[in-house]
C-alpha cells in the first residue's frame, strides 16, 4: 500500500477544468470487482473459512501475483504476472489505500494525459516496476501483488505536471490535523519516507517500498519525456474561498 497521509488535491492557483476521468474510475471499479470475488476479501463462501481460506489466500495470490523467484525462468505465465499482480491486493487496508491514491491523483493526471496514454502509463509503469522489484530481489518466493507500484507512477506524474497543486496531508507527528501544502512538498516527502522505509523492509511487513519508487522515477522520466518543460500548471496563488474548496 503507498500510504496513508495524504488526502485530497486542491485546485492549482486558477481552476483546473475537471473532466470525466473514465479509465481512473474504471480501474478502481476492477481492482474492487476483483478483490471482493477473490479470497483476501473473506465475502465469498466458495473459498472456505479458517484454514481452509489461508491457503486459498496463498494460492491465489501465488497464481496471479509476482513471485521473483519464478518470474524469470521464462514461462509464459509468470511473465504475465506483473500485469495481473497490479489488479490483485492483499486486504482491505491495501485496497483501500491504493484506491484512494488512485482516485485523488488519476483523475487530474488522466484529464492531462488524455484516456488511451493514461491507461498505458498505468499499465506500463505498473510492469516494470514490479519487474524492478523483483530484480532486485531475484530469490524471493514471496508472492507480491497490488497497484502500488502504478499509483507511485501516477504520482510521480502529478508532481510533475502539477507541482503548485495543494494536497491536503494528515501528518501522524502533528496529531493528524489536516495541511494544505503544494504537491512538490508533500510527494518529494512522501518518496523520502519510502526511501527511508526501503532500507529498512527486511525488519518489517512485506511491503514493496522499492518498487513505489521506481514506479515514483518511471512516472516523473516519462511525464518529463513526454510532456516536456512548458506543459506543467503553474500559476499565482487562487483566494482563499477558491482555493480551499474541495474539487
Amino acid at each position: 500500500m503507498i500510504g496513508n497521509w495524504i488526502g485530497t488535491v486542491g485546485r492549482a492557483g486558477r481552476r483546473v477544468r475537471r473532466s470525466p476521468a473514465p479509465m481512473t474510475y474504471g480501474l478502481i471499479a476492477l481492482c474492487s470487482l476483483v478483490f471482493v470475488t477473490g479470497p483476501a476479501a473473506g465475502l465469498n463462501p466458495a473459498y472456505g473459512t479458517g484454514d481452509a481460506l489461508l491457503a486459498a489466500q496463498r494460492a491465489y495470490f501465488h497464481r496471479w501475483g509476482v513471485v521473483p523467484a519464478e518470474l524469470f525462468e521464462g514461462s509464459a505465465r509468470a511473465v504475465l504476472t506483473p500485469a495481473t499482480a497490479l489488479f490483485v491486493h492483499g486486504s482491505w487496508v491495501h485496497l483501500l489505500g491504493n484506491m484512494l491514491f488512485l482516485y485523488v491523483f488519476g483523475v487530474m493526471t488522466e484529464e492531462r494525459m488524455g484516456h488511451v496514454r493514461f491507461t498505458l502509463f498505468h499499465l506500463g509503469c505498473g510492469y516494470l516496476a514490479l519487474l524492478g522489484y523483483a530484480a532486485a530481489n531475484a530469490g524471493s518466493g514471496q508472492s507480491l501483488v497490488g497497484a502500488s507500484g502504478a499509483i507511485s507512477a501516477i504520482l510521480g506524474a502529478f508532481l510533475y505536471l502539477f507541482p503548485t497543486a495543494r494536497v491536503t496531508s494528515l501528518l501522524p507527528f502533528l496529531f493528524f490535523l489536516p495541511l494544505r501544502f503544494p504537491a512538490w512538498v508533500v510527494l518529494p516527502f512522501w518518496a523520502a519516507l519510502q526511501w527511508l522505509a526501503a532500507g529498512q523492509a527486511g525488519q518489517g511487513p512485506g511491503v514493496a517500498y522499492l518498487a513505489h519508487l521506481i514506479g515514483l522515477g518511471l512516472g516523473l522520466g516519462l511525464a518529463w519525456v513526454v510532456f516536456g518543460p512548458t506543459t506543467r500548471v503553474r500559476s499565482a496563488p487562487a483566494p482563499a474561498s477558491e482555493g480551499e474548496k474541495q474539487p
